[in-house]
């Protein structure tokens, strides 16, 4: 990948910080590490990798959403697991549940990832004062995936609202979610809402409940044009290999992962603005093995390391450097997903308070049932 790739992705969230730097390079003490982290994220060549480099084997509990790792955490009080991988978006959630115990950062490289992610953990992490209990892992965007045999956009970039369209009725899919949170960007850009209400509604539950109740109405009047609900990953890969769907809202990951391999695929940002996020590590209070977790966070922050996990996997590093071992088909895919000023005009998901998670699978529910 080119400098100006590079630089591209780092001024995606720019922020300055310092913290103090020591490596540990040693094998840890114990020869495991439980994992609780998305499916797709430890590729099975980093994971054998990071075995043969440490002699730590990983046992890894693929989860598909954040209720999925919130739900687990909670039932075993956050025994069995030594890290769990929260959205950054989720901190005002897990911040009352005294799950999670926060990082040593003297034994973490943070000067070689991007500063402003690690800003994400030093400040809203950051739990009674007691230090970060977040790091950077993985980040992404949830935008627009198709087929490009079958469908193409009308303008430069797809929209959420194509989604929605007749023109494809039954041959469209996303996650309930967040594809109500992209048809209400939509309706801003057609004049159905005021600019601005999608997200005003984390402001407090009155606004939200007015304006979830307006997207949710015109979202069943048009489910029809649904033809899939997807969870996961592998539920995503799956459908745009197969010939029910065209296009969808996704992660970017999983359909880019199928566009390097030469899968007649293609994703974007749409003109709305793509929704980003951060993937973290979180350590819980009942983690066992300690030195196991800072051998792992020591070797994934490695920029050989992650830029070839990222070759895998299709979404991004916060490491910085690591684009320059994750391949030209990255540095093409990435290029021509956010074309423009599509970076310019991401929309990070603002953080979520345990009222608004509550009121909105209230409204997932009253969509999915209509």
């Amino acid at each position: 990948m080119t400098n100006t790739s590079s630089l591209t992705r780092r001024r995606l969230l720019t922020g300055v910080l310092s913290a103090p730097f020591l490596t540990s390079a040693a094998h840890a003490s114990s020869q495991e590490l439980n994992v609780l982290m998305w499916s797709d994220y430890l590729p099975e060549s980093f994971s054998a990798r990071f075995t043969f480099k440490t002699g730590i084997k990983i046992n890894h509990t693929p989860i598909g959403s954040n209720e999925e790792i919130l739900e687990v955490m909670q039932s075993t009080g956050g025994t069995g697991f030594d890290l769990v991988s929260p959205t950054n978006q989720r901190a005002l959630q897990w911040a009352p549940l005294d799950l999670l115990q926060p990082f040593d950062l003297t034994r973490v490289n943070v000067d070689g990832v991007n500063p402003a992610m690690v800003k994400i953990g030093t400040d809203t992490w950051n739990f009674n004062d007691a230090g970060t209990h977040w790091l950077p892992h993985i980040w992404g965007t949830e935008g627009i995936a198709y087929r490009t045999d079958r469908w193409a956009p009308d303008g430069p970039a797809p929209s959420y609202g194509d989604v929605w369209s007749d023109a494809f009725k039954g041959q469209t899919m996303g996650r309930a979610q967040s594809m109500l949170v992209g048809a209400g960007l939509f309706m801003e850009t057609t004049g159905e809402m005021e600019p601005g209400s999608v997200w005003s509604a984390y402001s407090d539950a009155d606004t939200m409940r007015a304006v979830w109740t307006q997207i949710t109405d015109w979202a069943i009047a048009r489910k029809s044009s649904l033809g899939l609900l997807w969870n996961d990953a592998q539920t995503q890969r799956d459908a745009l290999l197969g010939d029910q769907v065209s296009l969808g809202q996704t992660w970017d990951g999983p359909a880019l992962a199928l566009k390097s391999r030469g899968a007649p695929v293609h994703y974007q940002a749409p003109v709305e603005g793509a929704m980003a996020w951060v993937d973290g590590l979180a350590m819980p209070n009942a983690a066992v093995n300690i030195d196991a977790v800072y051998a792992f966070i020591e070797f994934a922050y490695d920029p050989e390391n992650a830029g070839l996990a990222t070759q895998s996997h299709g979404y991004n590093s916060p490491v910085l450097g690591a684009d320059r071992f994750a391949g030209e088909s990255y540095a093409r895919n990435f290029a021509e997903a956010y074309p423009g000023d599509s970076l310019s005009r991401l929309n990070p998901w603002p953080s979520e308070a345990p009222w608004y998670a509550a009121l909105r699978a209230e409204f997932v529910a009253t969509f999915k049932d209509a």
